[in-house]
């Protein structure tokens, strides 16, 4: 043993899991290691059988979720040369809002052989987005009654959700909704099974699981929804809360097994992957707007405000510390959007080109693209492949391309799509400052830091500073800081974010002749953006006409 304590954080992302050993006295990053979901995101076919599944459904297999505790963890411990019993703690955090239906002992219904061929048995991603009828007559439902916790979410609460995850079951294979025990978000069941008790954290149950000032949605809002789901809360979701920060038990001499740590450490209340990075960024003042890109983005700040924002996705007393309002907002596809386009709209002369220079054909577009001057394509498109998560909070509408010509290539409508990504978050912000909520400072972590020009591109469209967090695992290294105040070595998470966290302020600056002409873009953005998204239905209908040909049905 040394002086020296560390603790461990374990970020679950969509494919994979990422564990992270980090010292405590400084924050410094000693190793990672990376484990990759063995069936990654189950979308066309159950798990070892020929059951199709519909449009926009995401499963997972929870057993690939300790899977990865037992590979990711010790690997990351063998890595760092760190004396096991030098540390003190381990974190988690989760992707939002991914949901995984239990028996009362914590086994997923996936895992019983009566259900093993039924998918809603399955976890739930936060991107299956098949619940939208749901989550449009959950909605309706509430905005007729007066509910007074909608405004709380924006006025809409999203198909990603708890709710319309669950009536979404309850709807299409009530026997599996009657066999639940409880409906577990995969940041509490992953934690349920490191320390063997269940707790449901305060981040998710405030942002995803509608508890405001202490309550749900109430039994009689709930019979009004449908009859038989009024009970969902009391007999499948209320649980006692963790605060953020604290410890929901000790490592079990199982978990211990499986990772290679002191049976007997602290184990943080679960968390989620945005938010615990705002402690990663050391960005927990009122103002400070942490954005995490990847695959999607998700915006997360601190204030010391309650107003009432449209389409974010909630506000949650202490959803990110204690004694804070805790905003949230998102992007549904931002990095998934630009891998689908080099997947399938970029002609082979550029893939070779990219081999030819030992780049990858992401780095050869941004390259050609960061020759352009802003706007000389011609383009604006919107960034709704995923549907759109804030402010529209519609997950059935889908991406735009305006102002193509035959003389529009590939590089213009990349270097677009970054723009329509940008404009998407300046469409964020613009809607909390308008709501009477201070943005102040932007602060950018996840794997898409790695590209200049797109970080370029959001400090001019947006038109403020953006601050990067340096860790290359900013969620992990925010789940070791919380696992440092679970451990009792800092007073709080605050604490611990100072110590521990930090960011390299303004390292990109708004290029004022470049903001001018993004500021003209941007309005055509919101032209097409309200038009789209508020006036015309057309993406409904299109929607609509091809669901039923893939079910041989008739528009």
């Amino acid at each position: 043993m040394s002086n020296e304590k560390y603790t461990v954080g374990v970020d679950f992302g969509t494919l994979s899991a990422r564990a992270l050993v980090v010292r405590v006295s400084d924050g410094h990053e000693m190793a990672a290691a990376e484990h990759a979901y063995e069936h990654r995101v189950v979308t066309d076919t159950l798990p070892g059988t020929d059951i199709g599944l519909p449009a926009q459904w995401a499963l997972q297999v929870p057993a690939d979720y300790v899977a990865a505790l037992r590979h990711a963890v010790p690997a990351a411990v063998a890595a760092s040369g760190v004396d096991p019993a030098d540390i003190v703690g381990i974190g988690t955090d989760f992707t939002s809002c991914t949901m995984v239906p239990v028996r009362a002992d914590g086994t997923p219904l996936c895992e019983l052989a009566e259900f093993a061929d039924r998918p809603h048995a399955y976890a739930k991603l936060w991107r299956h987005h098949s619940p939208q009828r749901q989550a449009d007559h959950i909605n309706a439902v509430a905005a007729q009654r007066g509910e007074t916790w909608l405004p709380r979410y924006g006025g809409l609460i999203s198909s990603e959700w708890e709710f319309a995850k669950a009536l979404e079951i309850l709807d299409e294979d009530p026997e599996v909704y009657r066999a639940i025990d409880k409906f577990v978000e995969a940041a509490d069941w992953i934690v349920w099974q490191l320390c063997g008790t269940y707790v449901r954290n305060a981040c998710s149950a405030g942002y995803k699981g509608i508890l405001q000032d202490g309550r749900y949605p109430s039994r009689e809002f709930l019979a009004a929804v449908r009859p038989g789901f009024e009970g969902f809360v009391t007999d499948k979701l209320d649980h006692p809360i963790g605060r953020l920060g604290d410890p929901a038990g000790v490592l079990t001499d199982q978990a211990a097994t499986w990772t290679g740590l002191p049976q007997g450490i602290p184990v943080a209340v679960g968390n989620v992957d945005a938010h615990v990075t705002v402690a990663a960024a050391d960005a927990l003042a009122p103002g400070q707007l942490v954005a995490i890109m990847g695959t999607s983005t998700c915006h997360v700040m601190n204030s010391d405000v309650l107003r009432e924002v449209p389409g974010m996705c909630g506000v949650v007393d202490g959803g990110i510390s204690d004694g804070s309002w805790g905003y949230e907002a998102g992007q549904s596809g931002v990095g998934d959007i630009f891998g689908w386009f080099v997947d399938n709209c970029v002609p082979e002369r550029y893939h070779v080109e990219a081999r030819r220079r030992g780049q990858t054909l992401h780095e050869y577009l941004s390259e050609l693209a960061t020759g352009q001057r802003v706007g000389q394509h011609g383009l604006i498109a919107l960034d709704w492949h995923s549907g759109n998560r804030s402010v529209l909070v519609d997950h059935e509408l889908s991406g735009v391309m305006i102002g193509q010509t035959l003389h529009t290539t590939c590089v213009d409508m990349y270097r677009a799509l970054l723009e329509a990504t940008a404009f998407g978050t300046r469409m964020i912000v613009q809607t909390f400052v308008d709501s009477g909520v201070p943005v102040d400072e932007i602060v950018v972590a996840g794997g898409l830091l790695k590209n200049p020009l797109l970080m370029q591109i959001y400090a001019d469209a947006v038109g403020l500073p953006l601050s990067v967090v340096p860790s290359t695992q900013a969620p992990a290294l925010g789940a070791a800081i919380h696992a440092a105040a679970a451990a009792g070595v800092f007073t709080d998470v605050e604490a611990a974010a100072k110590q521990m966290g930090g960011r390299k302020r303004n390292a990109y600056r708004p290029i004022p002749e470049h903001v001018e002409v993004y500021d003209q873009l941007y309005r055509e953005y919101v032209t097409a953006h309200d038009w789209f998204g508020r006036t015309e239905d057309m993406m409904h209908r299109l929607r609509h006409i091809a669901a039923g040909q893939r079910l041989g049905v008739p528009a």
